[in-house]
């Protein structure tokens, strides 16, 4: 990849003061790099293959720009550990966790990031996790920067009372109790049971409000 174009990338999903030191990131170990379709199961990957020099970080295409910048450096964190340690490690032990603090240190910042984010951010990077979609609070403070027209019919399910109907992925279930970090959820349609993550987002239903699923 060049670096006009990872440039352009870059000015699209970022927030621009972090541009410059993500395309030097870039540039000490470079690598491949796509914006992908959104996926329900992770916000981005590092992928390596033992028979490539350079390997590739992909990251979702709908994340607001800051969660974008937190998921990069995340990525960028695995690529320096793999290039130090090879494949042998724990994918979120504590030469990533260090790594990914060292990295994400000069963005800790008012410069950076909106106040509003920087105090669940550093609680977040005390104890770094392996995903950023774990920490509840760090997920609803970002979940103030999505597009409005993504965002404005969607909830947590964690902010939804016991009993509320709601929609996830074209499927209407009913919420019920709360297991920690997921809820057990009951699809309306089939009866059958799930366990769903408490920051998924999912469309809430009224109690009289019908509900078709796609064709």
């Amino acid at each position: 990849m060049e670096t006009a174009g990872l440039l352009k990338i870059f000015e699209r999903h970022l927030p621009p003061p972090a541009i410059p030191y993500c395309l030097h990131l870039w540039k000490e170990i470079p690598f491949h790099f796509y914006v992908k379709k959104p996926r329900q199961s992770k916000l981005g990957d590092f992928r390596f293959r033992r028979d490539q020099k350079i390997q590739t970080i992909t990251l979702n295409a709908d994340l607001n720009p800051f969660q974008f910048l937190i998921t990069y450096i995340h990525e960028v964190a695995h690529l320096r550990v793999f290039e130090q340690l090879g494949p042998r490690h724990a994918p979120h032990g504590t030469e990533w966790k260090k790594t990914f603090q060292v990295l994400f240190a000069p963005l800790l910042n008012e410069h950076v990031f909106p106040r509003d984010l920087l105090l669940p951010l550093r609680r977040h990077m005390q104890n770094p996790s392996a995903s950023s979609a774990r920490d509840l609070f760090l997920m609803k403070e970002l979940s103030k920067y999505d597009r409005k027209e993504e965002s404005s019919f969607e909830k947590f399910l964690s902010d939804l009372p016991k009993g509320q109907d709601f929609v996830l992925q074209g499927r209407k279930f009913k919420k019920g109790e709360t297991r920690r970090t997921r809820v057990l959820c009951e699809e309306v349609e089939t009866g059958k049971k799930f366990l769903v993550s408490t920051l998924a987002k999912v469309k809430p239903l009224e109690s009289d409000q019908s509900f078709s699923s796609p064709i």
